[in-house]
């Protein structure tokens, strides 16, 4: 069986005697063209990038970090340690992350509404979902 190309398949490569072999670090700059979309890497991985949605708390659960934030304010003194959990929004897109932090109150600061912890760490009051610790155990079966 032949095919088109039998003449030819077992020639030697052509050389130019007038033009010299091209290097291989020129060919590929030959295809640099395709690396002038700067950015295009962090875009990408940019939008690929997980980020959360905001759960909306329910009354009942505002209500709860509503009496724990009184009682924090009451006890401020003992410099209670506390776990919140608090939404984070992206800067970039929409969504973003909750984080949790571990840590003792210094101070609640009802003008910037948010709570200052020894660490230098500010949590704004509107983005908790969640405020954990000794604290609260006995106010865990009142409600």
């Amino acid at each position: 069986m032949s095919t088109p190309y039998d003449d030819i398949i077992n020639l030697p490569h052509p050389v130019s005697i007038s033009h010299p072999r091209m290097r291989q670090l020129d060919r590929a700059a030959q295809f640099s063209p395709f690396a002038a979309l700067t950015g295009y890497d962090a875009a990408v991985a940019e939008t690929g990038r997980l980020t959360d949605e905001r759960l909306e708390l329910a009354e009942e659960e505002k209500e709860v970090i509503g009496l724990r934030l009184q009682l924090l304010l009451e006890h401020l003194d003992e410099r209670p340690e506390v776990t919140i959990i608090y939404f984070v929004p992206d800067e970039r897109k929409t969504g973003g992350a909750y984080k949790s932090v571990t840590g003792i109150v210094k101070k609640i600061d009802e003008y910037e509404r948010s709570i200052v912890l020894f660490s230098g760490e500010r949590i704004p009051i509107d983005e908790i979902s969640q405020i954990e610790g000794e604290l609260f155990k006995g106010l865990d079966a009142v409600l």
